[in-house]
């Protein structure tokens, strides 16, 4: 399964970190993705009522796009998560308990430090939180001693910046407040 996520998020190589204020502004924010031809989407345990909006949107993207579930830093939230449908788990930092809890669901563990990094890496895809502090440079440096990590950057980073990204060898770009709203600019990020 991780396999499927890693594929999805080679192709697609951004992946919108979606932090809204309720759940029907993430299931209009995933509609607009899913029409721009987004396939792979990550909303947050910071959505007020979280799992209303995670199960509508997996309603709405059904066949069409993995939906998973991000700031996910607790077994409890990991459990409501899986069994809402979240074709995968993303947390910011490391969490034994949420990569005993997802079982078999892919788990995008977050670090920032070389050693994070690399403990989160030897399972899949590995998130590097926040991004921006380090930028596109840092990620060279971690691939540099980590060549087999496969890296998701996330954090203070707008849809300009991905390519800074994508050249220093991450595999896909986390994007959240940095995401276009406009339709014609999320077909160009998607398209």
């Amino acid at each position: 399964m991780t396999t499927d996520l890693t594929t999805a998020l080679a192709k697609q190589r951004v992946l919108p970190v979606l932090r809204e204020p309720d759940p029907a502004a993430a299931v209009a924010r995933v509609g607009a993705l899913l029409d721009a031809g987004c396939r792979v989407i990550e909303l947050t345990t910071t959505i007020p009522d979280w799992p209303d909006a995670l199960a509508a949107c997996v309603r709405l993207a059904a066949g069409r796009a993995l939906i998973g579930m991000g700031t996910v830093t607790t077994s409890a939230q990991a459990n409501v998560a899986i069994d809402g449908g979240a074709a995968f788990l993303v947390s910011p930092y490391p969490s034994p308990a949420v990569r005993a809890a997802a079982a078999d669901t892919p788990f995008v563990e977050g670090g920032f430090t070389p050693g994070e990094i690399a403990a989160a890496a030897r399972f899949g895809p590995a998130k590097v939180f926040p991004a921006h502090v380090g930028g596109p440079a840092f990620i060279r440096s971690l691939l540099a001693v980590l060549p087999d990590a496969r890296l998701i950057p996330t954090g203070g980073i707008a849809a300009d910046q991905v390519a800074d990204y994508l050249k220093a060898g991450a595999l896909a770009v986390g994007v959240g407040s940095g995401l276009p709203v406009d339709p014609a600019e999320l077909a160009a990020v998607f398209g």
